[in-house]
């Protein structure tokens, strides 16, 4: 079943039900009013604080797109690109191009103009949605990809190189087009998150899409009367991909813009969220703001908050140990997935097997797991190797790029270049990135170890290890920490912390800065290695 129908039957089932609600507390800050306060100032800009949808309203306005975009010529097949930040448009027009037939091809936010160009040009994208925060990054450009011919701004200001979204929508019919979809037509194009080069575009069909529903409410059973709050980037899988759970239950969401941890209480209290999805530093945050006595958890009532779950990055144990002294009666899940396995879901850990914080679980629902060696064969259990996944969310290839397909895709089994062990039980711990192992004096170094390690560090806000050239050892592991705010640490405390690891585990260097993270909490190690590996090598050829 293509997803677009489970959309069309909401809408019929639930159709003056509120589904989505869009919360901008940084607009409702500036005005320094209440919540019901900012809805009657009156000429408020553009994206007020709080906005609502019902699901009749979604789908309508995702028929009017698709029908302005078939009257424009796109068809089944091509390409179309969304640049927005998170707003109550996004998943309309998401929704709406596929029910064109033609591919959604979802763009990160942070992309330079370079980048966007790369993307759309990868992906060979005929046209284009972007908001106001792009229209610099796109006006750079877009007399260099002359195959978008299409600009759409969705937006007030309007720049004069692209047409307007909202008035040409208005004026298209809001029925469902008549276009026939199968569960193999290609659906849309992701791309990797890049922490380990250039992004890949990722093509998965609608089976991928309706797969992550069914594998997410098997997960967290989505309920009628559950609330989600997605605070993640909407273009990414993981976000995306929880949300399905609400469509598949014709549940509400709620798209917060802003990560600071009082809004996260806030709306988790006032809009009676029943399900959160977090990244790690977000849940840092929040315990580090409630140790400090910035929020005050008798100021929100939490009662029906049931389940909180992270994903896109290991956990360290230690936060889900402070996590469930705050807040004990909730429910804890780990996910762990790619973009390339449809996002989150073909391992997780399970609300009932908290007694195993620190793996990544199990496989997840319709999802076979192995460990595997280099020739794919699994190996015992205890040992390292590479976690391979097979199930119905594995993307369809790498979009023109067979080459790159074929060395992760082998007899449908997907290699993730993620490094795991499998203990007694069956439960799977993810041991570092394939290519994020350091190999010191012939020794392996897995940096997420140490890292799990000096998170227990109580001055330690955030770190990131990474392997720097050696000419002794051929690389030795530098550990880059972040600080909690306030906090002083000398090189000299960190490395007697590091004791009681094994000796060739220590970090060889101590580095105090920032830890960069991109949008789905995934440490950006690359330019970690430009930054400091060049210094390195310009340090050893002064030394010679």
């Amino acid at each position: 079943m293509p997803i677009t129908e489970i959309l069309s039957r909401n809408a019929e089932m639930y159709g003056q039900e509120i589904c989505l609600t869009e919360i901008n507390l940084d607009l409702q800050e500036k005005h320094n009013v209440t919540w019901r306060e900012y809805e009657l100032i009156e000429n408020s800009p553009a994206g007020e604080y709080r906005r609502e949808m019902t699901w009749r309203v979604f789908d309508e306005k995702a028929n009017r797109l698709a029908n302005l975009l078939l009257k424009r010529g796109i068809k089944k097949g091509d390409k179309v690109a969304i640049l927005l930040m998170n707003c109550l448009e996004w998943l309309p027009i998401y929704f709406g191009i596929l029910k064109t037939g033609a591919i959604a091809v979802p763009l990160n936010f942070r992309y330079t103009a370079e980048e966007i160009k790369y993307c759309l040009d990868l992906s060979e994208t005929t046209a284009l949605i972007f908001g106001p925060e792009f229209i610099g990054r796109v006006e750079t450009i877009y007399d260099q990809i002359p195959q978008v011919k299409t600009l759409f701004f969705a937006g007030e200001n309007r720049p004069t190189f692209a047409e307007n979204y909202d008035r040409l929508t208005a004026n298209c019919s809001s029925e469902a087009p008549q276009i026939k979809l199968t569960d193999e037509d290609d659906a849309v194009i992701y791309y990797s998150s890049g922490t380990t080069g250039f992004p890949k575009a990722i093509l998965h069909t609608h089976r991928s899409l309706m797969s992550a529903c069914y594998t997410e409410i098997k997960h967290h059973g989505q309920r009628r009367e559950d609330n989600f709050l997605c605070i993640p980037p909407l273009y990414h899988t993981g976000a995306k991909m929880h949300w399905f759970g609400s469509l598949l239950s014709g549940s509400k969401a709620v798209l917060l813009r802003g990560v600071k941890p009082e809004w996260i209480l806030k709306t988790v209290s006032e809009e009676k969220i029943t399900i959160v999805w977090l990244l790690v530093p977000w849940a840092q945050d929040i315990l580090d703001a409630i140790e400090r006595g910035d929020v005050q958890l008798e100021d929100y009532d939490l009662s029906q908050w049931r389940l909180m779950h992270i994903g896109a990055q290991p956990v360290p144990p230690s936060l889900i140990r402070r996590w469930k002294k705050y807040f004990p009666k909730h429910l804890y899940d780990t996910n762990y997935g790619l973009s390339e396995s449809i996002g989150p879901g073909c391992v997780h850990l399970g609300t009932e097997n908290i007694h195993k914080v620190g793996a990544i679980g199990v496989p997840g629902y319709n999802w076979e797991v192995k460990i595997a060696d280099e020739s794919g064969c699994p190996v015992a259990r205890g040992e390292v190797g590479e976690l391979v996944v097979k199930g119905p969310g594995v993307m369809k290839c790498y979009y023109n790029d067979p080459e790159a397909t074929a060395a992760v895709i082998k007899d449908g089994w997907l290699f993730t270049g993620d490094m795991a062990r499998m203990d007694e039980d069956g439960f799977i711990y993810l041991v570092d990135r394939k290519k994020d192992v350091i190999i010191s004096g012939g020794e392996n170094i897995y940096p997420v170890q140490i890292e799990d390690f000096l998170r227990a560090h109580n001055a330690i806000k955030d770190v990131a290890v990474i392997g720097l050239p050696d000419k002794r050892l051929g690389e030795i592991a530098a550990a880059i920490i972040e600080l909690k705010p306030g906090c002083k640490c000398t090189e000299d405390e960190i490395k007697t912390f590091c004791i009681p690891m094994p000796r060739y585990k220590r970090p060889r260097k101590i580095i105090f800065d920032k830890v960069p993270r991109n949008p789905t909490g995934k440490i950006e190690k690359p330019s970690l290695r430009e930054k400091y590996g060049a210094i390195r090598l310009v340090a050893a050829q002064t030394e010679v």
